[in-house]
């Protein structure tokens, strides 16, 4: 007795562990696989390659790898794609905290360069804390108005420190 064309591609569902709808028939196999008597059978069409599970067809990620990449270069960011206050994206505090980072490394630095004046370096570091300057530009301005630097480290000189 011959199987039908369902049965045998219910069972090829079965051995190769997928959906009924992901197996395919050769269309020239039809009547050879509506010969097969038993699962051998079936074995035996699969391995001859008249019966194969199509692939997974998935979702591309093309478009989304785009938009990634640029919105990691810090594009599309524009006001219409923000949600929440600009405090609730950058919170005040984390912007004090990385200005007053920078500024304390700045410092010193120039201490271990000996770029600074005697007596400078703790008045500094305590105004940074009170936070009386915007900004290292602003800091570094300071400096130079309040001549708080050396001769030496004035810009297009080297520091006497830095030579090896």
């Amino acid at each position: 007795m011959l199987m039908s064309v369902n049965t045998v591609r219910r069972l090829a569902a079965k051995i190769l562990k997928v959906g009924e709808n992901r197996v395919k028939i050769k269309p020239e196999d039809v009547k050879k696989a509506s010969e097969a008597l038993t699962t051998d059978d079936v074995r035996a069409l699969i391995s001859g390659g008249s019966i194969q599970a199509d692939r997974v067809k998935g979702v591309p990620r093309t478009r989304a790898k785009i938009l990634h990449a640029k919105k990691k270069k810090g594009r599309r960011g524009g006001s219409g794609s923000r949600k929440g206050s600009k405090y609730s994206r950058v919170p005040k505090k984390t912007q004090w905290m990385a200005k007053t980072r920078l500024q304390r490394r700045t410092l010193r630095e120039m201490r271990v360069t000996d770029r600074l004046n005697e007596g400078v370096y703790r008045k500094a570091y305590r105004m940074i804390k009170g936070n009386a300057w915007r900004s290292k530009g602003a800091m570094l301005a300071h400096f130079e108005d309040a001549k708080w630097l050396k001769p030496a480290a004035k810009k297009g000189e080297a520091a006497p420190a830095e030579k090896k």
